[in-house]
């Protein structure tokens, strides 16, 4: 079910210079690496745009965000639906990994003209985001406010802690 919803260029642009990581990146550059974004339909309900101030930097994490997976949760609207991207640092016994995971977010207070249009325009921006191992649809905070929901969709049992807390 297709809506006629376009993604922006910006859209596109946050999520390439999420999925490259720059070796070379000095520290500046690392600060202001986006680890979380919102995405919202634009008023006229025709693009995806970027929700303006809905994102957490690298250089906040440890600043003005002490638990970055907790503060983008609180981030997510309770009453409309949302696209999200986070970059999801976790260890498994084997390894330190990193992963964007993209977030389709419709609670169930969301009314169900907002959760239409959003459902019906997801393949336009799954389609832009080329490359994602992991995609979760969230209905409610009881879905993700547990950081072991997410350990779980990463790397089953065997993921031990998500951005340096112990689960």
């Amino acid at each position: 079910m297709a809506s006629g919803v376009t993604v922006t260029d910006d859209v596109i642009t946050v999520f390439n210079e999420m999925k490259v990581r720059k070796l070379q990146a000095n520290e500046d550059e690392k600060k202001k690496r986006k680890k979380a974004v919102l995405f919202c339909l634009s008023e006229d309900k025709k693009h995806i745009i970027l929700e303006e101030g809905q994102e957490i930097l690298t250089g906040d994490v440890g600043v003005t965000v002490q638990d970055p997976y907790l503060h983008f949760v609180k981030m997510l609207p309770a009453d409309d639906c949302r696209y999200a991207l986070y970059d999801a640092t976790y260890e498994t016994k084997e390894t330190k990994k990193e992963d964007l995971v993209s977030i389709f977010w419709a609670p169930d207070g969301a009314p169900l003209k907002s959760k239409m249009i959003y459902a019906s325009s997801k393949d336009a921006i799954k389609k832009k985001f080329t490359g994602i191992k992991h995609e979760w649809q969230v209905n409610g905070l009881d879905d993700i406010k547990d950081r072991r929901t997410l350990a779980d969709k990463l790397g089953g049992s065997s993921v031990i802690t998500l951005e340096g807390s112990p689960l």
